[in-house]
């Protein structure tokens, strides 16, 4: 593991960050980002879960097993500095993977591709930088099937909730455009809590929509922060095992309490603290504290 640079260690204070959830080759695939990001390192690992850090923001791979399967339906929307560096990216990450897109330039931008890699997760390269941030991944979030023209919703449902957040940008569909899509969002950009999102609506009928296998974490500093996002982000939801939950519009959270990575840490208590998590829906800080 290489030591962190301020950047990185500042993107450990983030309260949110994505979850990729992997049958057992958790560490192969940090270890695959890590090697087609020039900008990142593997920061800590155990045999279930291993982050690491890119461009100053986190990721963590969790090993969790057959059940899901990662979709388009959230990719990053990855931006890179010049087209030399996008076709070094592409190429890296299109071993084994397939494009969605293929790397060209569109009308929206100068230089785009969208691909599945090998492991499933999706990535939108591009050379355009948004105005009003220095974020290289951001999260994408694609509203279609029965989601569709919900992105707007979303985005005013997710910034009423947490701190530091605003709408940076929205772009929607005009009269011209097919399929019905008039007036629903083509492009948006949000924050919250400082961390850029995007969110688009598609009225094409795909075959996927959001699952767990990709979550973001929301790391919460004492009990009252956590019962405020569980019953915030759960409302029109449903709520699920050891922190997780799904919203009203089927995007998966973790709710979790920013000491469980110390209490974890603890070869002689982290059996315990196992046991009592995976007993809980929303997590107890201080049932954890006393297993």
């Amino acid at each position: 593991m290489k030591e962190m640079d301020n950047q990185s260690v500042n993107a450990l204070n983030k309260p949110i960050y994505p979850c990729l959830w992997f049958d057992g080759n958790a560490k192969e695939a940090a270890n695959f980002y890590c090697s087609v990001f020039s900008d990142s390192a593997i920061y800590e690992e155990n045999p279930m879960v291993v982050t690491f850090i890119a461009a100053g923001q986190k990721f963590m791979c969790l090993n969790g097993g057959p059940q899901f399967k990662f979709t388009p339906a959230i990719s990053f929307y990855t931006i890179v500095q010049n087209e030399g560096e996008i076709q070094e990216v592409w190429d890296k990450l299109m071993v084994n993977g397939r494009a969605l897109m293929p790397l060209d330039t569109y009308p929206w931008s100068q230089k785009y591709g969208w691909l599945q890699d090998e492991f499933g997760v999706t990535w939108q390269l591009t050379i355009d930088k948004p105005e009003f941030s220095d974020q290289k991944f951001i999260p994408a979030l694609l509203f279609s099937g029965t989601n569709f023209g919900k992105a707007e919703e979303a985005i005013n449902f997710y910034t009423s909730i947490f701190e530091d957040s605003n709408i940076k940008m929205i772009s929607r569909y005009g009269a011209n455009d097919a399929n019905g899509q008039d007036g629903t969002i083509n492009h948006a950009q949000f924050a919250l809590n400082g961390n850029l999102f995007a969110a688009m609506d598609s009225s094409i009928v795909h075959n996927f929509d959001f699952n767990e296998a990709l979550s973001f974490v929301i790391e919460c500093r004492d009990q009252d922060q956590i019962d405020y996002f569980w019953e915030k982000l759960v409302e029109g939801g449903k709520e699920s095992q050891c922190g997780w939950l799904k919203d009203k519009f089927g995007v998966s959270w973790q709710i979790v309490p920013e000491i469980l990575s110390e209490l974890m840490s603890d070869p002689e208590r982290s059996g315990r603290v196992v046991q009592a998590f995976m007993k809980m829906r929303k997590f107890d800080i201080e049932e954890l504290k006393n297993a």
